[in-house]
């Protein structure tokens, strides 16, 4: 039941407005003066208030700022008589509710109390709305700060670099993990420092491009990089990062390194106890390889002094031919044992690698002619004088170019005429492709897979499975990268990238060797 306050001093009026608004439900209040009008509501606090304008003493213009003082949300009606509707639109503008004219007519009343009502509804739901959004304001708030927090003690405490950078390529996230690896402290370069400085160049060059919106920069993909720290020294480290962005504006980036050192050396200390072991069980296993050799001596032996007794010159150059080619087996199965078997720094040297290339493939040409097979040089002219092992790129492509060759002989593919293709290509970041492609027997995926597997060999008999796992060992020895595809009954491509240093004009340059991953 609402309460409702009747402010008038006739007593008429007071009575028969009493009786109508009690029989529709209010809990009615009644005075006789502005005065006593003021007291009651302060003790009552109803939510409706109908005040005369005209009163002695104490008038309804007075009573009804003094009651939105006391309860700016009490609705008050104001009742007067004609002539006095200046004064009625007074009260308007200090937030009465509604005026009615004397006599007061009931469906007026009823009216002007439904608005008063609805005023009374409205703001109530509004305050409740008002309340609600505040508190999910506030638990929102909460829930901001919590994620905040938990988010700043993530990156924090992360193992991981967390590099992140403002619009401008200004570091402004720095944690514990980047410090460990680029060896600055956090504060020499948290808004002090340009991404420029702590990145590789090529690195620190796609950043810039990506915040200027040059370029389409991605870095979601998982990369190997290397960092060169505070001190100057090589840090290994996988990265991916991303430029970020706010309503179609780019705001920063963010780049997450991954320490690779403790990896790679554990990844070291295996390879070589399984290289070790790898060679105990390779000498077992070649045994049957080496018979087979030492039984071609034999026959050739057989067959040049069968040929001597006869004075027989044609036999002499078959028991000879047969000698020199397992000669020739021996002298490779020994090279790739000792190459295998040995750790080996490569040893840089001022060189022209498509003049080696142009030597190994002049080795096997006789061999390639003999089968009817053609070898194509495909050589990069940019490719000059670089800073490089040539010893890794000549028994390397020595290795790839001869299985090349052996995909072809061992092809059974009728009416075909064989092709090896030996390319050389300039690539970015100081590396050299070398590509050897045959359309020979190709290989299935099974195959592939077991491809760099000890003493695994697709020629069978022919062959040791030691070549590829000599090249492949030589590859990361210099630490570049040996990939295959093939298809079988349609060939197989053999590509390999090999870091180098340029020659400048007062000797080698000094820049080193960033990442191989840009090429994929």
């Amino acid at each position: 039941m609402s309460k409702l306050l009747i402010i008038d001093d006739e007593e008429g009026i007071r009575k028969v407005l009493s009786i109508s608004l009690a029989s529709d439900g209010y809990d009615v209040l009644t005075a006789s003066t502005g005065e006593e009008g003021i007291e009651v509501f302060k003790k009552e606090m109803p939510s409706i208030v109908l005040t005369d304008i005209k009163m002695p003493g104490m008038d309804g213009i007075t009573a009804l700022k003094q009651i939105k003082e006391i309860n700016p949300n009490a609705e008050v009606i104001m009742i007067t008589g004609h002539g006095d509707m200046d004064s009625a639109i007074e009260t308007l503008k200090l937030d009465a509710s509604d005026f009615l004219n004397k006599p007061i007519k009931d469906d007026a009343l009823f009216v002007a109390l439904k608005r008063a009502r609805e005023r009374i509804d409205i703001r109530t739901k509004l305050k409740a709305y008002t309340d609600d959004l505040e508190n999910m304001v506030r638990v929102a708030t909460e829930e901001v700060k919590r994620r905040s927090e938990f988010q700043d003690k993530l990156i924090t405490s992360s193992n991981d670099g967390i590099v992140a950078t403002d619009e401008n390529g200004v570091i402004v996230i720095y944690n514990y993990g980047a410090q460990k690896i680029f060896g600055y402290r956090r504060n020499e370069i948290i808004r002090k420092t340009n991404i420029e400085k702590i990145l590789p160049a090529n690195l620190a060059s796609e950043f810039i491009d990506g915040l200027n919106n040059e370029a389409s920069a991605n870095f979601s993909e998982w990369r190997e990089i290397s960092i060169v720290d505070k001190n100057g020294k090589l840090v290994p480290t996988r990265f991916s990062g991303s430029i970020l962005t706010e309503n179609s504006g780019i705001i920063g980036s963010v780049g997450f390194f991954r320490d690779l050192r403790e990896l790679k050396r554990l990844q070291e200390e295996l390879i070589k106890s399984e290289r070790l072991a790898a060679t105990g069980q390779t000498v077992a296993g070649l045994a049957h390889y080496i018979k087979n050799i030492l039984n071609g001596l034999k026959g050739g032996t057989y067959v040049l002094n069968v040929a001597l007794d006869k004075n027989n010159t044609d036999k002499v150059k078959n028991g000879w031919s047969m000698i020199e080619r397992n000669v020739r087996r021996i002298s490779d199965l020994v090279l790739d044992l000792l190459t295998y078997s040995k750790e080996r720094n490569p040893e840089a040297e001022a060189c022209f690698p498509n003049q080696i290339v142009e030597e190994v493939c002049s080795l096997m040409e006789p061999r390639a002619r003999e089968h009817d097979i053609e070898i194509r040089k495909h050589l990069d002219s940019l490719v000059g004088e670089v800073y490089i092992d040539p010893k890794s790129i000549h028994r390397s492509m020595l290795n790839l170019v001869s299985n090349a060759i052996d995909a072809c002989i061992f092809d059974s593919s009728p009416k075909k005429q064989w092709r090896v293709d030996v390319y050389t290509e300039l690539q970015k970041d100081h590396t050299i492709k070398f590509k050897v492609k045959d359309n020979g027997m190709g290989m299935d995926k099974d195959t592939k897979a077991r491809l760099f597997s000890r003493l695994f060999s697709t020629k069978g008999e022919n062959g040791t499975g030691l070549g590829l796992l000599v090249t492949d060992k030589i590859v990361k020895e210099s630490e570049g990268i040996l990939k295959v595809d093939s298809e079988l009954g349609k060939g197989t491509t053999f590509t390999m990238y090999l870091p180098y240093k340029i020659l400048s004009g007062e000797g080698i340059s000094q820049k080193k060797q960033i990442t191989l991953s840009t090429m994929f």
